[in-house]
């Protein structure tokens, strides 16, 4: 789908993180006529720029999202955001919940109301697993901003095409588990011990959890652009695998016949021992379609015209939890990290 993205201006948020600067390079190698890239991190843009600049598709703004003149500024002429901007990591959102809600929840907000103001035509918002049944902060605010996005839609979207003051935004959310390599990730934590001669330190070998590739999650991101017709949290189908296993594989593939201890150190504040990606409530009301799980809207009606892609789809009949779906064998596992040069 990403041949939709032709002619489009596209705005990345958070463009030099791991999810964001992915997107921005599918979007700068395909169609895409320009691709504006908003950050907080000044060195890492300039180098992004420096990067792309011979292409002449690629813009770099320094900007906060809790700055909502800034990103007013910004998506002037833009046609797609994509929202991959907010702080992730558990333990540091523990420590400061009150930056998270200013990040998470209110930069949210204002991507909404610039992409209203400035006419967007799409906005997709980059959700989480931990955004389910929340058990941190950070789950939390990623829950609040699907929250918004969701009520962004019903409140501004309700027409699907022209509404009296023209054309909708349609505001969406994709929802994916741990992409394997970013940052944060247990798999660049696991080769650097490895590489220091261990020991390899998992919090609870019983952990288990959604994985997928950098490249497989951002290019699902995209797709949902063009698969969003308003209010939907779109899931990712991913495989499970457990933490030990992944320690396992890795010890076996980068340890090159070295003795590796592994070491159970406890789990971390606000850690969950599985990961969901769409608890019971939500069963009820998804979708299964292509490579996600739709789930819409709990104040949307399925007879809408909007929904008639979903009509003969298939139904889930239970939650989408990584403690319930089978996690991959270590031989199968192996061959996923292999497959995608992550060993």
């Amino acid at each position: 789908m990403t041949n939709k993205f032709h002619g489009k201006n596209v705005l990345v948020t958070g463009a030099c993180g791991t999810v964001g600067a992915e997107l921005v390079r599918q979007l700068v190698a395909g169609p895409a006529a320009h691709v504006v890239c908003l950050d907080n991190n000044e060195t890492e843009l300039f180098f992004q720029l420096e990067h792309y600049k011979p292409t002449g598709k690629v813009s770099a703004h320094l900007a906060d999202i809790r700055d909502g003149d800034a990103l007013k500024l910004r998506m002037r002429g833009v046609d797609v955001v994509l929202h991959a901007a907010a702080l992730k990591h558990v333990g540091l959102c523990e420590d400061s919940p009150n930056q998270a809600i200013h990040t998470n929840i209110q930069g949210t907000q204002n991507v909404i109301d610039a992409a209203l103001a400035s006419g967007v035509e799409r906005v997709i918002f980059t959700s989480s697993d931990k955004a389910v049944n929340p058990t941190n902060v950070m789950g939390t605010s990623k829950l609040m901003g699907e929250r918004l996005i969701t009520a962004a839609a019903e409140t501004y979207g309700k027409v699907i095409g022209r509404g009296k003051n023209g054309p909708s935004t349609i505001f969406a959310s994709t929802r994916f588990g741990n992409v394997l390599g970013s940052r944060g990730s247990v798999v660049p934590l696991f080769k650097r011990q490895i590489d220091t001669g261990g020991p390899i330190t998992l919090t609870d070998r019983r952990m288990t959890r959604f994985i997928m590739t950098l490249e497989e999650a951002t290019s699902l991101v995209l797709d949902s652009v063009w698969i969003a017709t308003g209010g939907e949290v779109m899931v990712t189908k991913m495989p499970v695998a457990r933490i030990e296993d992944i320690a396992e594989v890795m010890r076996v593939g980068l340890g090159a016949g070295r003795e590796i201890a592994i070491t159970e150190i406890g789990a971390k504040p606000g850690e969950k021992m599985y990961e969901e990606l769409m608890n019971d409530e939500e069963v009820r009301r998804t979708y299964e379609y292509k490579d996600f799980f739709i789930v819409i809207s709990a104040f949307a009606d399925i007879k809408k015209v909007q929904y008639s892609h979903l009509a003969s789809t298939p139904r889930p009949d239970r939650p989408y939890n990584s403690a319930v779906e089978p996690a991959m064998a270590r031989e199968a596992l192996a061959n996923y990290l292999a497959d995608r040069d992550v060993l």
